[in-house]
């Protein structure tokens, strides 16, 4: 699915490899068998350094320094025991589903190790650029395709909460059974029973919460729809980037005569109709996708100089005249590509935000390790040290 691919990407920003053989080395399938076949037989392990820098160069940019611990582990079903290892020994995971291949056996496997072992993933959605260049789908297409996957990927975390919590409410059902009987005796009928309700919105994978992430690694690039939220919000008319990010997934339009606000599908049906609102762009297609297909477009499917050099001087990227000129269409992809969104800035951006540090991670997956209890994340509360062993442990 591109996993080891990924991993080169986020090497080279270490200095490690580099960024040209990044995709095309796989240095973490270190094994002479793991080279010959193409894929993971063992998980590799490696520690990255990354300092991730907030604010402007007008004002006073912050810096902030990470070390993120990376395995690479197997996806091939006949290694699960590899991602078992992983999962177990991990705080957080980057879940890769190819866009194409769409969610399979392995998959499915591995959402389930990372759920029992309470590690936090988020979704990368790998492969995009099969979906243009040889299904060639429109951007629309892509986008209804897209939903679809995250659908299939949410409906397997579902499956998940709920068996977990049937099982919780079984359980809390008995005991309730228990101390009824203690109450009214043992032959009185049991009258108040509730089934407990709980939030499950925490679960699931949702571009516009920031946890999804599109892109290629072979071709260099990712995005999350917060980077298109930062560039359009101010266009857009509206005070921050973060009261576009929610719009940024689902039916919101742009309102194509004042290009000033965002419309829902009723008010856009409303002003203009049900016949335009039916072909009307959503916001992430018009806004994400479309943007990306032109550049396939112009430098890998019609090759057209002049449109290469107009999206390159659109997008503000700096191409060597020899990468412009040169006769390897894919490698001037990867360029621009690269210079535009790229693939190791916003993983590692993804994984600071949105995966818990071990500090946080550990007081509530270390517990079922040590003392054998087992919990479900459908119950789960973070555990408090009792003694200074699960004090060294759990901080």
């Amino acid at each position: 699915h591109g996993k080891t691919t990924l991993s080169d990407a986020l090497l080279a920003t270490n200095g490690i490899i580099s960024s040209k053989l990044a995709g095309k080395i796989r240095y973490l399938d270190s094994r002479e068998d793991e080279q010959e076949r193409g894929i993971t037989m063992e998980s590799s392990g490696i520690s990255l350094y990354y300092q991730l820098v907030k604010g402007s160069a007008e004002s006073s940019a912050e810096s902030e320094e990470y070390l993120v611990n990376l395995i690479d582990s197997p996806g091939h079903v006949d290694f699960a025991s590899e991602v078992a290892s992983a999962a177990r020994l991990s705080d957080g995971a980057l879940v890769l589903v190819d866009a194409v291949e769409g969610v399979c056996t392995q998959t499915v496997s591995v959402l389930r190790q990372a759920w029992v072992e309470n590690v936090h993933p988020i979704l990368f959605l790998n492969k995009i650029d099969r979906l243009i260049v040889e299904w060639r789908m429109t951007p629309s297409e892509a986008y209804v395709h897209m939903q679809q996957l995250i659908e299939q990927v949410n409906a397997v975390l579902a499956g998940f909460w709920e068996g977990d919590r049937l099982t919780e409410d079984s359980r809390k059902l008995e005991e309730a059974k228990e101390r009824w009987r203690e109450t009214h005796g043992e032959d009185a009928p049991m009258t108040e029973w509730y089934l407990e309700e709980k939030d499950d919105s925490h679960i699931y994978f949702s571009p516009e919460q920031g946890n999804v992430l599109f892109g290629s690694a072979i071709d260099g690039w990712a995005f999350r729809v917060n980077h298109f939220a930062h560039i359009f919000a101010e266009k857009l008319g509206l005070p921050s980037p973060a009261k576009l990010q929610p719009l940024m997934w689902g039916e919101y339009f742009i309102d194509p005569k004042t290009k000033q606000r965002v419309l829902t599908r009723k008010q856009y049906t409303k002003l203009y109709g049900a016949s335009k609102a039916a072909v009307a762009l959503p916001l992430f297609v018009q806004l994400c996708l479309v943007p990306l297909w032109q550049v396939y477009e112009s430098v890998l499917i019609d090759h057209d100089q002049e449109k290469i050099d107009k999206v390159i001087a659109a997008l503000g990227i700096k191409v060597l005249p020899r990468d412009r000129k040169g006769k390897d269409h894919r490698a001037l992809l990867t360029v621009v590509m690269r210079g535009w969104l790229p693939l190791a800035q916003t993983c590692m951006v993804a994984i600071v935000e949105k995966l818990p540090s071990p500090a946080a991670a550990q007081p509530l997956r270390l517990p079922p390790l040590v003392n054998g209890e087992v919990k479900s994340q459908a119950d789960k509360k973070t555990t408090v040290p009792r003694n200074d062993v699960e004090r060294a442990l759990f901080s």
